[in-house]
C-alpha cells in the first residue's frame, strides 16, 4: 500500500521532476516508510511506501527491471502474488519477495493481459521502456484510486487529487456535471469525473495504454454478468449458501497475506462480525477496533453492545474507542483535509478517528465495506426486488436520488446548472445495459460498479491512508462478486436484504448480532448539528470565499443555516452538512 505519482510527456520536453516530487511528497501519510523516484525519457514515476510485503529495501519502488526493460510504481496488494511467483519462477529470476516484482514478470509474460491474472486491489503505472509504452491500470472494483490530469501536453497521475494540485497547472474550475452528481447522489461523483473540470479518474477495471503519436486507448478488462447461468440451474438455496460461504472464506484468507499483523474494523454489525468469525476459522485472533460517540436524544452513539459480544466470543484483542463531542469539531477539519474529493457521508469523520487509533497498533485491517452493495442490504434495494426490469431507473431515482434535476435550480446559481438531467441519464444508461436479468440485478450492478467506488470504497481508502493504514475489503473479492452477481436476486433480497449473509451468519455468530436492526455508523454530532460543528459550518458557508465562489444560492444557504437540522437527504444525511463539506473541502484545498 502506498501512493504513486508520475508524468508522461507527449512532446519533446522532459518530465517536470520537481512537480512529480511535489506530488509524491504530498502523499506522505499514504507511505510513511519511504520514498522513491525514477525517470527516463518522457516518463517520471514517484512512490511513497507503506511496508507490508517484503519489508526490506528489495521491495522499494519505483521498481526497475533492466533485463526486461520495465519499471513500475504500484499502490495496493496482489493477494495471489505467491502463486503467480511460483508459476513464473521457471522462467524468471526474482530478486525480492515482493508482490511488486511479480507484476513486472507477469507483464513480460502475458503482455497487457497480465492484469487478468492479478487478484487484489491495485493502481499500477507500468513503463515498457523497449516499446516506449506506459500503462495505467486500476483494479476491478476501484478499491485503489488513480487520478489523472492533462497539464500543458503532459499526463499526470496520482493516488490522490490533492497530489495533482500540488504538481501545479491543473484546471480547478468546478465541473457542472460533477456538481450535478454530487448533489444528486449524496456526494458520489462516479469515474471518470470529479467536481473539478481538470481532474479525472481512471475508471475501475480499466487499463489505459499510452504510446507515442497515438491517443490513449482504454480497455475494460472485467465486468461480471448479473444473469442466471446454466451451471447453477439445479442449485438450491442451501447450495448457494454453501458456495457463498466458501467464496467468502477464500476472500478473507486471501486478505491475510502480509508480513505484518492484520486487524479488523469491528462495528458489531453482521458484515464485520462475519470477518472476525471467518478469520477465527483460519486460526487468527486479530486485533479488533470499534468506535463510539456521545448519544444525542434517541440517536445512539455507539454499537459497543454488539462489538463486545463478538470480541468476547472470538477472543480478539479488542480496542473500544470512545469519542466525545469536543473532539468532533477538530476531527472534522482533519477528515476533510484527508479527502481526495469532498465526501458528504457523516461517517467519514468516524473512519478518520478509528483509523487514527488503528495506526497505533497495526498497519493492515480488514473491513466490511461493499457487503450491502453486493448482497442487497440497503433500504433502497427493496423496491427494486418487486419492480419490473424496465422500471429499474425509476426505482433507483425514487429511492436514491437526493434531489431531482429541477430541484437543483433552488440550490445552485444559474451558471452552474446543467441543461439536462445528466445524473439521471447516466444512471438510466447504466441500468439499461444488457447483462442484468431483473431490476434488482441492474440496480446492484449499478451500485457496485458505478456508485460504490466513489462512496464507501473511497471513504475507507482515504481515511485509512491518512494514517498509513491499509484497509482490505473481502466482500469485494472479484470471485465472490462474480458468484453473487449470478445468484438469484430473491435470495439476496430475502429477510429485508442480505438474506444469504444472514443465513451464513446464523451458523457462525450469536443470533442477536445477525437479527438486530440494521445499523449505520452513528455520529450523532454530525447528523444533529449544534455547538462547535455548527459554528464551523456557519463560518464556512458565510465566508467571503464561499460568497465570492457564487456556486450555491444565498437564499438556500440562509434557509439551511436558519434551520440547520430541518433538511434531510434521502440517505438520512443532513443537507447543511452535505453542502458544508463541499465548501470546506474547496477552501482547504485552495480552490477558488
Amino acid at each position: 500500500m502506498c501512493g504513486i505519482a508520475g508524468e508522461i510527456v507527449h512532446g519533446r520536453d522532459r518530465p517536470d521532476l520537481d512537480a512529480v516530487e511535489r506530488m509524491t511528497r504530498t502523499m506522505y501519510s499514504r507511505g510513511p516508510d519511504g520514498a522513491g523516484h525514477w525517470s527516463e525519457g518522457r516518463v517520471a514515476l514517484g512512490h511513497r511506501r507503506l511496508s507490508i510485503i517484503d519489508l526490506s529495501d528489495a521491495g522499494a519502488q519505483p521498481m526497475v527491471d533492466d533485463e526486461l526493460g520495465l519499471a513500475v510504481a504500484f499502490n495496493g496488494c496482489i493477494y495471489n502474488y505467491e502463486q503467480l511467483r511460483e508459476e513464473l519462477s521457471g522462467r524468471y529470476r526474482f530478486r525480492s519477495t515482493s508482490d511488486t516484482e511479480v507484476i513486472l514478470k507477469a507483464y513480460d509474460h502475458w503482455g497487457e493481459e497480465f492484469v487478468d491474472h492479478l487478484v487484489g486491489m491495485f493502481a499500477i503505472a507500468l513503463v515498457d521502456r523497449r516499446r516506449d509504452r506506459v500503462l495505467l491500470v486500476r483494479d476491478r472494483l476501484g478499491i485503489k484510486p488513480l487520478y489523472v490530469a492533462e497539464v500543458r501536453g503532459r499526463t499526470r497521475f496520482a493516488s490522490t487529487l490533492p497530489a495533482l494540485l500540488a504538481g501545479g497547472g491543473v484546471d480547478t474550475e468546478l465541473d457542472r456535471t460533477g456538481l450535478h452528481h454530487y448533489l444528486t447522489w449524496h456526494s458520489i461523483v462516479p469515474a471518470p469525473r470529479t467536481v473539478l473540470k481538470g481532474v479525472r479518474k481512471l475508471p475501475p477495471a480499466t487499463i489505459r495504454v499510452f504510446e507515442p503519436g497515438q491517443q490513449p486507448r482504454d480497455r475494460v478488462y472485467w465486468q461480471p454478468s448479473y444473469t442466471r447461468r446454466p451451471e447453477h440451474a439445479d442449485w438450491t438455496a442451501q447450495d448457494w449458501r454453501q458456495a457463498v460461504r466458501e467464496a467468502l472464506q477464500v476472500a478473507v484468507r486471501r486478505r491475510t497475506v502480509s508480513d505484518v499483523e492484520v486487524g479488523v474494523l469491528l462495528s458489531g454489525g453482521l458484515d464485520s462480525s462475519l470477518l472476525v468469525a471467518l478469520l477465527s476459522d483460519e486460526g487468527h485472533r486479530p486485533s479488533t477496533f470499534s468506535i463510539g460517540f456521545t448519544s444525542r436524544g434517541d440517536v445512539e452513539g455507539d454499537e459497543f453492545v454488539y462489538s463486545d459480544v463478538i470480541a468476547q466470543k472470538f477472543g480478539t484483542d479488542h480496542h473500544q474507542i470512545r469519542i466525545g463531542d469536543e473532539e468532533i469539531a477538530l476531527a472534522v477539519s482533519d477528515a476533510v483535509g484527508a479527502m481526495s474529493e469532498p465526501m458528504g457521508s457523516h461517517d467519514v469523520t468516524a473512519f478518520h478517528l478509528v483509523c487514527r487509533e488503528v495506526s497505533k497498533h497495526v498497519k493492515v485491517v480488514q473491513c466490511g465495506q461493499g457487503a450491502d452493495e453486493v448482497f442487497a442490504g440497503y433500504r433502497y434495494h427493496r423496491p427494486a426486488a418487486d419492480a419490473a426490469r424496465g422500471e429499474a431507473a425509476e426505482v433507483l431515482r425514487d429511492a436514491f436520488h437526493d434531489l431531482e434535476h429541477h430541484e437543483l435550480a433552488h440550490v445552485l446559481e444559474p451558471r452552474w446548472l446543467t441543461s439536462r438531467d445528466v445524473s439521471g441519464e447516466l444512471a438510466a444508461e447504466h441500468l439499461a445495459e444488457s447483462g442484468a436479468d431483473t431490476a434488482l440485478d441492474a440496480v446492484l450492478r449499478t451500485d457496485t460498479h458505478l456508485l460504490m467506488p466513489d462512496d464507501p470504497v473511497k471513504r475507507v481508502d482515504n481515511m485509512a491512508m491518512a494514517w498509513g493504514v491499509e484497509a482490505r475489503v473481502p466482500f469485494l473479492d472479484q470471485d465472490l462478486v462474480e458468484l453473487v452477481a449470478a445468484c438469484p436476486p430473491e435470495l439476496k433480497a430475502d429477510q429485508n436484504g442480505k438474506g444469504l449473509l444472514k443465513d451464513i451468519g446464523r451458523d457462525l455468530l450469536p443470533h442477536e448480532v445477525v437479527d438486530r436492526k440494521k445499523g449505520y455508523f452513528p455520529v450523532p454530532a454530525l447528523t444533529r448539528l449544534d455547538g462547535e460543528v455548527l459554528d464551523l459550518l456557519r463560518s464556512t458557508m458565510s465566508s467571503p470565499a464561499a460568497r465570492q465562489r457564487g456556486v450555491l444560492r444565498r437564499d438556500y444557504v440562509d434557509e439551511l443555516l436558519a434551520n440547520p437540522n430541518g433538511h434531510e437527504t434521502k440517505a438520512g444525511g443532513n443537507e447543511l452538512w452535505h453542502l458544508g463539506v463541499l465548501e470546506l473541502w474547496l477552501q482547504q484545498h485552495g480552490i477558488r
